[in-house]
């Protein structure tokens, strides 16, 4: 398994602002893409302050796990079988997990390094768009899931357009523009024994066959979702191959030592003043029991931790620290001790 490496956060901003995610249009994510990342400054640099300490430890770091490289492997097998395909049934991958497994940020971090990697090659050109992402709305129905793509392209899109006219003018820019790789988000919302459901999953078929493109669909447990029921379930099963993210475990020999070198890549990211090195990898029996090895409830509980000893000037994570921090319902019901049955007299 491949060992766990830091990719390092953003410089920071002279005032913490909350800012929409890069998903949500063209020019927010060429922004992010395009972004440099800079490695920290050592804990013992002038550069910190309460205000550059809380802003590093809200945004944190991003951590590419073994599962994100298996996933990364994986489409760049699948882009290099899709090169020269020229009939519509191209190859496709499904990313599915549990809530806050980390599904999200993998096609962040996906289309990350391939948009900076094709814009590498093809310096000077403007106009290439080799990343489009989407999401799929609440309630969708066809023209709004093609109004989710017209917003990122930036296509203007008024109420009296069709869905034919929104569908043709996507593709059309896509096409246009080269793009290469299309992600859905969110795809666990597509319920294929609804009318509304159905119809969106035969606009996402039609999508994948008019844009000659890889597509990479993510959503929650979409093994046993609605999506891949009957006969429209089954053509997108017969073409997309399916990648679990996963909790990481924390039982066997192998699955313990992976665990702590999460936790220690996590450690080394700190910058906290008076943090004993070793901590977290001390506590990692208790981290996983409070988390359940879910990405989204782990990185909280440091951040809210870290953040916690800056407020109270401790600046150090301890056991006390971390016990004190609420988490998510999700993992507060895993975290949650089992009564053992009471025995029959």
């Amino acid at each position: 398994m491949a060992s766990l490496t830091t990719v390092s956060g953003d410089d920071y901003p002279d005032e913490a602002i909350a800012l929409p995610s890069p998903m949500s249009c063209e020019l927010l994510w060429r922004k992010y893409a395009a972004h440099p990342r800079l490695t920290a400054p050592a804990v013992s640099d002038a550069f910190w302050n309460v205000r550059t300490l809380l802003e590093y430890h809200s945004e944190f770091v991003t951590l590419r796990t073994a599962s994100q490289e298996q996933t990364r492997r994986q489409l760049q097998l699948t882009l290099l079988v899709n090169n020269r395909h020229r009939g519509t049934a191209r190859r496709g991958l499904f990313i599915s997990g549990p809530p806050g497994a980390g599904k999200s940020t993998n096609l962040l971090e996906l289309g990350r390094s391939f948009e900076r990697s094709e814009m590498a090659k093809q310096a000077g050109e403007t106009d290439y768009l080799p990343v489009v992402f989407a999401a799929i709305p609440p309630s969708c129905h066809p023209k709004s899931l093609v109004k989710e793509f017209a917003r990122f392209l930036g296509i203007p899109v008024h109420d009296r357009m069709t869905e034919t006219t929104i569908t043709d003018a996507v593709c059309r820019v896509m096409n246009a523009r080269q793009t290469r790789l299309v992600f859905i988000d969110d795809v666990h919302l597509l319920n294929t024994r609804t009318r509304p459901g159905a119809d969106s999953s035969d606009q996402v078929k039609s999508l994948a066959e008019r844009v000659p493109a890889t597509f990479v669909l993510a959503g929650v447990n979409l093994e046993t979702s609605a999506l891949l029921t009957g006969p429209r379930g089954a053509q997108l099963a017969a073409r997309f191959k399916m990648l679990r993210t996963t909790p990481l475990l924390n039982g066997t020999a192998a699955q313990k030592a992976e665990w702590r070198r999460l936790l220690g890549v996590i450690e080394l990211a700190l910058r906290l003043r008076h943090h004993q090195p070793g901590t977290l990898v001390r506590h990692a029996d208790y981290i996983h029991l409070r988390t359940g090895g879910v990405m989204a409830s782990l990185f909280a509980l440091i951040r809210e931790a870290a953040i916690c000893s800056i407020t109270d000037g401790t600046f150090a994570i301890t056991k006390k620290v971390l016990s004190q921090v609420v988490l998510d319902t999700q993992a507060m019901n895993t975290g949650r001790p089992r009564r053992r049955p009471l025995e029959s007299p």
